[in-house]
């Protein structure tokens, strides 16, 4: 089964055909680091990590640029159109690039969290004022922009007119009717400097006071938001690439805006693929400052917020996202999050005894064939799931249902040979393969330290000989007190005890 993609655009799946074969060129829209990243910037950098991580499974070279926004992302639907690093560099009274460089990092550590593969190029908008100056002009010589008092337009309605002959309209992503657009845009400031309400800024005129500020050919000013993308995409991934991904909130006006300023330089348009991860809710409510909702992934990983009984491991956070297709809205809560740690531990208890089990170099039969042909199922759709537009959660779905089997024979509860030895072994493959390599995921007991395995070893010793002198008032001390801490014990058929984290 060859790996199909919901193309937005299209607003329908297609088997996935590069450019160029064996390789892929895939763009995502990254943060603008104006502030901390918050919840809602987790689910499409993990999301098209997976995609990332699965493509270059397929044995596809991918080429993963993801940009840094750190200038010149005004709010074209607010009050003014202002540079939100400004804005915010002169409220924590930094230097613009001191403020960006902070926030940088602080999105580079959360990414590494959650154990997101870096990207291959990582350009930035500053780094870039020179494309970004380039495609304007050019779409200025072409007749589809203007300017108005140093600040430099995209006229919509003419770019509409004439592409739409050749069926790329403005609107064609994000299905929105350039008549309706007109008559529901509100009235903002700057409204008069701009033929059409629709027409969104690519310079922006800056004022004596703006601190980020740049020469053009059109005067001192700074860059729209939506020409950052185009300019660098083109740069690093050539006039047409493979994937566009991002959050569903870009595709109107952000996505769509790329696509009219690259039609009208390159005459195609620029990605084949567009792909949307859907939005977060939290308990059921649009995450927003009005809603005192917003979460900062450092509050997720600590619990210092209202909304969080305790901190959650990173893992569990990317466990729970891919719980879900990217394409659904997902609904965080805390007794969800508290439900997806049970879950992850499970399965990964799972899978490391997948990984203890001693299977040598003998070849066995099934005494159970209809068990042994249920796990080889289960385990060969991993990729047919994969290659159905990235479905992780049938995957993990299917892991689970093979936890009670891996279980049982752990526990002695089943035969070994209940399972082919050809099958336990391709589970314990495919098992790394998909749990660690494609999905990312990580234990959450990562940390647990040697000297904390030793210590829980040795009361399990203590314990064992408190057993055999039939001492049972210290074997069920050590037992409750152990458990009152999270770490259950749990007596074998064999003498042997195991331990776990609760």
């Amino acid at each position: 089964m060859a790996l199909s993609i919901y193309n937005t655009i299209t607003r329908k799946k297609e088997v996935f055909t590069p450019i160029t074969k064996g390789h892929v060129g895939l763009y995502v829209c990254g943060p603008t680091v104006s502030g901390e990243s918050h919840l809602g910037h987790a689910r499409p950098y993990i999301t098209f990590d997976v995609v990332n991580r699965y493509l270059q499974h397929l044995g596809y070279k991918v080429r993963y640029v993801r940009n840094i926004t750190d200038a010149g992302h005004f709010e074209e639907e607010g009050r003014e159109a202002e540079d939100k690093i400004s804005k915010k560099a002169i409220l924590e009274k930094l230097e613009p690039m001191e403020l960006v460089h902070k926030y940088t990092n602080l999105f580079h550590w959360a990414m590494k969290q959650f154990n997101t593969l870096d990207p291959s190029i990582e350009p930035t908008a500053t780094g870039h004022i020179v494309e970004q100056i380039d495609m304007i002009e050019k779409i200025i010589a072409d007749g589809f922009a203007y300017v108005a008092n140093g600040s430099v337009y995209f006229d919509v309605d003419k770019y509409h007119a004439h592409f739409s002959q050749q069926e790329m309209p403005y609107g064609i992503l994000s299905g929105r009717i350039l008549e309706d657009m007109l008559e529901t845009t509100r009235e903002l400031d700057n409204q008069d400097e701009k033929r059409n309400k629709a027409d969104f800024a690519l310079w922006k005129n800056a004022a004596p006071e703006h601190i980020m500020r740049w020469k053009s050919p059109w005067g001192v000013g700074f860059p729209g938001w939506h020409i950052e993308c185009s300019a660098m995409s083109r740069k690093y991934l050539g006039e047409q690439f493979d994937i566009h991904g991002g959050g569903m909130d870009l595709q109107f006006p952000h996505h769509e805006c790329e696509i009219a300023q690259s039609v009208v330089c390159h005459n195609k348009i620029p990605a084949k693929y567009w792909m949307h991860n859907n939005m977060i809710t939290i308990n059921g409510k649009k995450m927003g400052k009005s809603y005192n909702n917003v979460i900062k992934l450092t509050e997720m990983f600590s619990g210092d917020h209202h909304l969080l009984s305790q901190g959650f491991h990173p893992m569990v956070i990317r466990f729970f996202i891919l719980q879900t297709h990217y394409s659904s809205t997902l609904d965080f809560s805390n007794d969800a999050l508290l439900a997806s740690e049970k879950g992850l531990k499970r399965l990964w208890e799972a899978h490391d005894n997948l990984r203890n089990l001693e299977l040598g170099n003998s070849n066995w039969e099934a005494n159970d064939k209809e068990l042994d042909d249920k796990c080889k199922k289960l385990v060969s759709e991993f990729e047919e799931f994969l290659n159905d537009d990235f479905s992780t959660a049938k995957v993990l779905a299917n892991m689970f249902e093979l936890t009670s089997t891996i279980n049982a024979i752990k526990h002695k509860q089943l035969p070994l040979s209940t399972i082919s030895s050809n099958t336990l072994h391709l589970m314990k493959t495919q098992f790394k393969v998909y749990l660690e390599d494609v999905l990312g995921l990580q234990s959450i007991a990562e940390n647990t330290n040697t000297s904390f395995e030793g210590v829980i070893q040795l009361l399990i010793n203590i314990r064992k000989e408190a057993k055999a002198k039939k001492d049972f008032v210290t074997s069920d001390k050590i037992r409750n007190e152990l458990a009152a801490l999270g770490v259950l014990l749990k007596d074998e058929k064999d003498g042997e005890m195991s331990w776990s984290l609760a």
